[in-house]
Formats: structure tokens, sequence, C-alpha cells
């Protein structure tokens, strides 16, 4: 099936899911964030059928999301890291995680939690504040056209 691209859309949340914005993509870059880097290892840990791998790891490096690297132990293999683009989707991945922990019907079948490494402590949940620092509900927020940029006149 054929994916309709989002790229020119003027909204940014539908942007941003056309480079990302299915489910076994994110499933590999939470795999890449846990430390995963071969291909042997996002397989092994999806289960997902070696065609359908090799298309979404191609098109996440594409996209600039992973980037491909010689392999740490010297081998012929290459392993998949996440580039600063990759790891910018730190904080929704969190948010996802929040999200399914407060709403999924079944809670307590979920195996992990998110731990401050240093003190093992589970994280506070994201939240939005504004500049001020108020915080902010989704009733606070709202959408409006970004400012057009101005034409310099050259005389």
């Amino acid at each position: 099936m054929k994916r309709t691209s989002l790229a020119g859309d003027e909204c940014p949340i539908a942007r941003a899911l056309d480079v990302f914005g299915d489910w076994w993509s994110l499933l590999i870059i939470r795999d890449a964030m846990l430390g995963r880097r071969r291909f042997g290892e996002f397989q092994a840990s999806l289960g997902l059928a070696k065609n359908i791998l090799t298309t979404r790891l191609r098109t996440l490096v594409e996209r600039g999301i992973l980037t491909t690297v010689p392999a740490a132990d010297g081998s012929a293999y290459q392993d998949y890291v996440l580039t600063p683009k990759g790891r910018g989707l730190f904080p929704i991945m969190v948010a996802l995680r929040q999200w399914s922990e407060e709403f999924d019907e079944h809670p307590e079948e979920i195996g992990t939690i998110l731990v401050d490494r240093d003190k093992g402590k589970p994280v506070r949940k994201l939240a939005l504040y504004s500049q001020d620092g108020r915080l902010l509900s989704a009733a606070d927020t709202m959408m409006k056209p970004r400012p057009k940029p101005r034409r310099r006149v050259v005389a």
C-alpha cells in the first residue's frame, strides 16, 4: 500500500508523522533508544519480517532519524545509531509511554517503568508550561497563523 506524503502539509503534526508515522518505525526508534544497533537485534526484538525491517530502516536513515556507522566490534556489519534528529524524538516517546500508562485498559500488564538513571525514581509526567511558567492544558492553548516573513524591498 502506497502512503500519501504529508511533507507539504501546513500542520506540523502531519509533517512529523510523514517522517516517522507508522508503528514499526516508532518501535525501531524505541529499540534504538534502548541501545539496539544491529539489524538482527531489531528483528529479534520486533519479530518483523526482514523486508519490512529493511524498508523501515532505510526510510529512517533517508529521513535523518538514524545513520549507519561501521560496527563497533570491527566486523563487516553496520550499526544503526540515532542522529540528533532521532534523539529529539525522546520527549515524544515519553509522552506516548505516559499516555499509555494513564489510559491503557490494563496498565498493570505494562512490564517496565521509566526512571531517572541516577536516582532510580520514576520520571515525572511531562507537562506543558507557558513562557512565564504557568502549567497549560489544551484549553489554555490555541493555534494561530505563523507571521509571514517580511519581504525586503530593494530600491
